[in-house]
């Protein structure tokens, strides 16, 4: 059974966040990303590795990872096939 994005979508909404889809052939890094608000990152399908404040983390489908606002943080895409996964933005930081 695959990830349930609408659920996803509808929790994070509850919480204030809004929620996109993103997708990345195998290989891709985005490196050291600063955002003003909280970040909230799930796989929907393939493997990511994401890194802020010092810790990694590698995640699957389902996997959710939270990144405050303010770290810098890097996602790569570290499966051999293309990463779908939902990313949101929480309400900006006071």
């Amino acid at each position: 059974m695959g990830v349930d994005a609408e659920q996803i979508r509808a929790r994070w909404s509850a919480d204030g966040y809004t929620c996109a889809q993103w997708v990345d052939p195998p290989g891709q890094v985005w490196t050291d990303f600063v955002h003003r608000t909280d970040e909230r990152v799930c796989v929907l399908e393939g493997a990511l590795e994401v890194t802020a404040q010092g810790r990694t983390d590698r995640l699957g489908p389902g996997d959710e990872v939270y990144i405050p606002a303010g770290a810098v943080h890097t996602v790569r895409n570290v499966g051999g096939t293309t990463a779908r996964w939902l990313y949101g933005y929480g309400p900006p930081a006071a």
